[in-house]
């Protein structure tokens, strides 16, 4: 019976204790249960544990895999390196939010039916918006309104296309498929509104800036991550996927290079890097798949160094415009040198994670015969080096002085970037210790001479282009709106209109209501007035005396009214 009893769980026991807990007891159990969901993880063998029978259907909780055990482990590692860097400063219930948000993400790796992995999926988007409302703000607490009902409505899209499949087919397993009728499709759209794809991409970069510095590293690494292995499961060679992660990456890029706000540039930074993956993906080959999910694991690592690195600035000078920022590095040191090897590694420079995972993607697309596909995404590796790799620190460190002098980051935050960066170097240096646990066997070797040489000139003319063209790259003070625009301003508008609309009629109605009453007392007194006042003028028109022929002609009219009436 054990075996049925998903890794997930010790984190949701986890999550519970956190509540209970208090002083250094609460950062032994912050600390300990990733180590054990880890080693729990690793328990896990391929295939299907065992099955429970739920409505006739076999459910199945706990699944193995390469590729499961792959992505649960770094969401376990990432939970731990998390729990170090928050626990200082985070509020308890922010931590145990977290802690239920990696068992869901924990709980879909290894969810070997659709019922399973749909109550993980819910679990997930319950949990983060609590970690965005905890950003204590307004802002964040409208930002976690808007994030729960674009959650709430994928969750809805993918229950539909779920039960669409089951009835078609009869089985909840989970199984590659692709979208080729109504409910697979909405499969694929509830998937990819986690995968932040556009057009609904922007609860992405509205949320998980709103985040305190500390809950947009959990954000970070759980939600879009799971929708890559879901797809990876679900999806893979899924044609659509090719063309809509090219155009994710490219719009990533763009509006991280318009941002001004350093976490909205990093939240962009998500969108632009899944769009690789999603890529992979749709072209379906064991090596792009191996790219997939090797670039999932490095992305995680090195998207919470620079989130971690931003939420040192954060944390320190309660500041994040680009604008308010600069001159850093002087008080800084630690932190500038983490930011930078994370943004290195997310521009696939030799000798980083990014290098060794994204360059497979590519390779990929180069035994595909796909020349556009490989020309984009050597395009794409020059943008990010652009809005991530110089723009990002030289913005927030080095640009002009802002004249703060903040300390560096306190120890177990120095630690946890400590952790991601060592991580982020150790798998650019050697490679196989991340491999060897791929789906497929791994026969790449990165380090060519002619692929170092090539990335290397890439990513140095792409710098020379930056700092050229960096007058048109200074910042102003704004915030760029993209799709959700339509709810931002136009849903807010057209909602005010509304509002304003019935207003006015409202006042319309009362003004009617009044005219009314106005009228009926005219009526009343013209025609019902007093009976018995002694002058004439001063009775109603029915209470006065009327002669024979004027009652005959009354009695006429009312009659032939009836009769046409009746008739009629």
């Amino acid at each position: 019976m054990t075996e049925l009893l998903s890794p997930a769980l010790w984190m949701i026991l986890g999550a519970l204790l956190i509540a209970l807990t208090r002083g250094h007891l609460r950062t032994l159990v912050l600390l300990a249960t990733p180590v054990v969901t880890l080693w729990s993880i690793w328990q896990v063998a391929d295939g299907v544990a065992g099955t429970i029978t739920f409505l006739e259907y076999p459910v199945e909780p706990v699944e193995g895999s390469p590729v499961r055990r792959l992505f649960a482990t770094v969401f376990a590692l990432m939970a731990f390196l998390g729990g170090l860097y928050a626990f200082k400063t985070a509020k308890w219930f922010e931590l145990s939010a977290a802690f239920a948000y990696a068992a869901g993400a924990i709980g879909v790796c290894f969810a070997g039916d659709l019922i399973t992995l749909f109550i993980y999926w819910e679990l997930m988007a319950l949990f983060s918006t609590v970690i965005v409302w905890c950003g204590g703000t307004p802002a964040a607490r409208a930002a976690g309104i808007r994030y729960a009902i674009m959650h709430l409505l994928g969750g809805v899209i993918l229950k539909v296309g779920i039960e669409g499949t089951v009835i078609a087919t009869g089985s909840i397993q989970i199984q590659p498929m692709l979208a080729h009728d109504f409910s697979t499709w909405m499969i694929l759209i509830g998937i990819l509104i986690n995968a932040a794809a556009p057009p609904v991409s922007a609860w992405l970069a509205d949320a998980y800036p709103e985040a305190s510095p500390t809950g947009t590293v959990f954000l970070s690494a759980f939600t879009t991550k799971t929708a890559v292995l879901a797809l990876i499961l679900l999806f893979p060679g899924e044609p659509l996927l090719i063309g809509l992660g090219l155009f994710m990456i490219i719009y990533g890029i763009i509006y991280a290079l318009l941002e001004n706000d350093a976490r909205r540039i990093l939240a962009y930074s998500i969108v632009n890097q899944v769009g690789f993956m999603v890529c992979a993906v749709g072209i379906g080959t064991e090596m792009a798949l191996n790219g997939a999910a090797a670039h999932a694991f490095a992305h995680i690592i090195y998207k919470a160094l620079l989130f971690m690195s931003a939420g040192v600035v954060l944390y320190r000078t309660g500041k994040s415009r680009c604008t308010d920022l600069g001159g850093l590095f002087r008080t800084m040191p630690f932190t500038t040198a983490m930011g930078i090897i994370g943004a290195l590694s997310i521009s696939s420079f030799p000798l980083t994670s990014g290098f060794t995972t994204k360059s497979m993607i590519s390779q990929a697309a180069v035994d595909g015969n796909m020349l556009l596909v490989y020309m984009v995404l050597t395009a794409a590796s020059a943008g990010v080096f652009l809005h991530a790799g110089i723009k990002f620190p030289w913005f927030v460190f080095f640009q002009k002085d802002s004249g703060l002098r903040p300390k560096d980051a306190p120890w177990n935050m120095a630690l946890a970037m400590g952790g991601c960066a060592f991580i982020c170097i150790l798998l650019g240096v050697a490679p196989g210790l991340l491999y060897q646990f791929l789906p497929y066997p791994v026969d790449y070797h990165p380090y060519s001479v002619y692929k170092v040489l090539f990335y290397l000139q890439l990513l140095l003319f792409s710098g020379l282009a930056f700092f050229v063209l960096l007058p048109l790259m200074k910042r102003t003070q704004t915030i760029s709106l993209d799709t959700d625009w339509l709810w931002r301003r136009l849903g807010k508008g057209l909602f005010l209109a509304a509002a304003r609309g019935f207003g006015a009629l409202q006042r319309l109605m009362a003004q009617l209501n009044v005219r009314s009453a106005e009228l009926g007392s005219y009526i009343a007194l013209r025609y019902l007035g007093n009976p018995h006042a002694e002058d004439s003028e001063e009775k109603s028109v029915f209470s006065r005396s009327w002669s024979i022929g004027t009652t005959a002609i009354w009695i006429a009219v009312l009659l032939s009214a009836y009769a046409t009436a009746y008739y009629i």
